[in-house]
């Protein structure tokens, strides 16, 4: 299939602008450390951020959650009319992130077509999911693309380029970023690639062969909320170039060196920890990954509590560790067996695995408008 993954119009802050505090790193990160969110707007302060057109989820259940909701919208509109952005017409972004741990991973950000993406179970599309999709925490995502002007992505696409095709053909051009992140979040520099030149690397995304052309990275539950949302249009008569039929992505090659899949530990928190090492001392290792949500939930009812998600091995070691606390501390899944699985058994159960670390995950950088 053709045309799946283009040159989009994306807005970045303009020329001068502080671009250590204008990136965040993505929402769903430190979900459990409020305290991260709250120092990085101290630092961000009344300068033009990321941090202000998102809704970090450690603030979904907040008591304010709906004022910050609309603090995110507003900041939105007004930094479209405020002179904040500039345009990078039809183009894609080469990306260069040096990861905190040195390494180097390249990626390209550019506009995937909805129409080649289903998250349902049992989907045949050339875009497909990788873990399970929530239904439930869909509907929080789809009304907040309703209500927003602009697209940040978190969201990263997969591809299985042995040959480097796509990237390895991606001549670099003007410089649009190149800075550090916060906080220790490592380096990234971003090139704009247009005209001949991205038609090239286009022509190579298109010659990608299989059934299954992208399997998701990262931002699963966004990109079936800007689905969602895109259908809603659709239904509504809305025209087929609408801007809503696209999400902005960043699309890497699953055989980069620098993609690293990581688990993500489950930890309950206000329960009974008493019983929890004799209920799961019979529990392989397979059984943990496979049904890692199915232990959790099912010690929760029976003990009390709530679960979380957690990256990074320390972190989820070190809540465990706490008073009224325990943690399920899983492995890693082998990435060359992902698009095989995804092929012959469909996803993965719901946050099976994680592209990197807390901070390795993608920051927001590029925004694009939606409506």
């Amino acid at each position: 299939m053709k045309d799946i993954f283009t040159p989009a119009d994306i807005l970045l802050p303009r020329s001068g602008a502080d671009m250590t505090k204008w990136a965040a790193v993505a929402c769903d990160q430190f979900s459990a450390k409020p305290e991260y969110w709250e120092n990085m707007s101290q630092y961000v302060g009344g300068e033009p951020s990321a941090l202000r057109l998102m809704l970090p989820e450690a603030y979904l259940h907040a008591t304010d959650v709906e004022a910050r909701k609309a603090a995110m919208c507003q900041a939105m509109e007004d930094y479209l009319v405020g002179d904040v952005f500039r345009e990078i017409p039809d183009s894609y972004v080469c990306v260069e992130r040096t990861l905190p741990n040195g390494k180097l991973r390249r990626g390209l950000v550019g506009k995937l077509d909805l129409e080649a993406y289903d998250w349902t179970t049992g989907s045949a599309s050339p875009v497909r999911s990788t873990e399970a999709t929530v239904p439930e925490r869909l509907p929080t995502r789809v009304e907040l693309r309703r209500r927003t002007a602009l697209e940040m992505p978190h969201i990263v696409l997969f591809m299985d380029d042995p040959d480097d095709s796509v990237l390895g053909c991606a001549e670099s051009g003007e410089a649009l970023y190149d800075f550090d992140l916060y906080a220790g979040g490592g380096h990234i520099k971003g090139s704009r690639l247009t005209g001949p030149a991205a038609e090239k690397v286009k022509a190579a995304i298109d010659a990608l062969p299989g059934a299954l052309v992208f399997a998701m990275g990262d931002g699963n539950h966004s990109l079936a909320a800007a689905k969602n949302r895109w259908e809603e249009l659709k239904a509504a008569g809305a025209p087929m170039d609408h801007p809503a039929r696209y999400a902005l992505a960043e699309l890497e090659n699953l055989r980069d060196g620098a993609v690293e899949f990581y688990p993500i530990h489950r930890v309950a928190f206000d329960t009974d920890a008493g019983g929890f090492v004799q209920e799961l001392s019979g529990a392989d290792t397979g059984e943990l990954v496979a049904k890692a949500d199915e232990l959790a939930q099912a010690y929760v009812a029976a003990h009390g509590g709530h679960i979380d998600y957690i990256h990074g091995t320390e972190e989820a070691r070190t809540m465990g560790a706490r008073p009224g606390c325990c943690a399920w501390l899983l492995p890693a899944l082998d990435k060359g067996e992902l698009f095989p699985h995804i092929l012959k058994y469909g996803t993965y159960p719901k946050k099976s695995f994680s592209v990197g670390e807390t901070l390795d995950k993608r920051w927001y950088v590029e925004c694009r408008r939606i409506r």
